[in-house]
């Protein structure tokens, strides 16, 4: 059986779900509330745990539709009972293997682009799955500049790809996008990494055709 899946089956059950939700909602709200939707868009969350972004983002009013896929059945489970608009839809599969054949304006992944087979591979798909000028907005704690972060992996002993920050611009910019980064920091943690080195976003432009 896939680890990471049956890991997240897990956390959907014990907690780990809303945790989660807890721990990085303020830096992803702060990065989410930076970016303008002022025009009618699409959105899909990669990898959206309990929903809780989709849902955030379903607020929006300017939001047509906003979907979850998760590779975690569970964690789907979860998302169809929290659900508050009929904006909202979730599926239960992995970036790479999703037949899904929509256009998005926004796609956005927080902490599991890292644990997907091949970056590479869900890049090219997330790629293929924007409309051009459509962005991506990828946020991690894990990668190897923020040292106290570099454990993880083997303290959790599934699958997870780590990268520096340079690497991630540069996997971004082979699968086609143009690359801009951006550090949120949450300086009143009690983690020093959290002070100092915060959540790496990087937000990935597909050109205009």
């Amino acid at each position: 059986m896939d680890v990471v899946r049956k890991t997240f089956d897990v956390w959907a059950q014990n907690g780990r779900a809303e945790l989660m939700e807890k721990e990085h909602g303020g830096n992803v709200s702060k990065f989410l509330n930076s970016i303008s939707f002022d025009e009618p868009f699409t959105f899909l969350d990669v990898g959206c745990g309990n929903g809780w972004v989709v849902r955030k983002i379903a607020n929006e009013d300017n939001c047509k539709k906003s979907i979850g896929i998760d590779k975690s059945k569970k964690m789907i489970i979860q998302s169809e009972k929290k659900k508050i608009n009929n904006k909202e839809r979730f599926f239960h599969t992995d970036i790479e293997s999703w037949k899904y054949t929509g256009k998005f304006d926004f796609i956005f992944s927080m902490e599991s682009l890292y644990y997907a087979d091949s970056i590479e591979s869900a890049l090219v798909k997330i790629y293929k799955l924007l409309k051009p000028g459509g962005q991506f907005f990828c946020g991690t704690d894990f990668y190897s500049d923020n040292k106290a972060t570099v454990k993880w992996a083997k303290i959790m002993k599934i699958q997870m790809h780590l990268h520096s920050k340079k690497e991630w611009k540069e996997l971004f910019q082979n699968a086609g996008f143009k690359v801009k980064t951006k550090h949120i920091k949450d300086l009143k943690n009690t983690k020093k990494w959290k002070r100092e080195w915060g959540t790496l976003f990087l937000t990935g432009i597909k050109p205009e055709k």
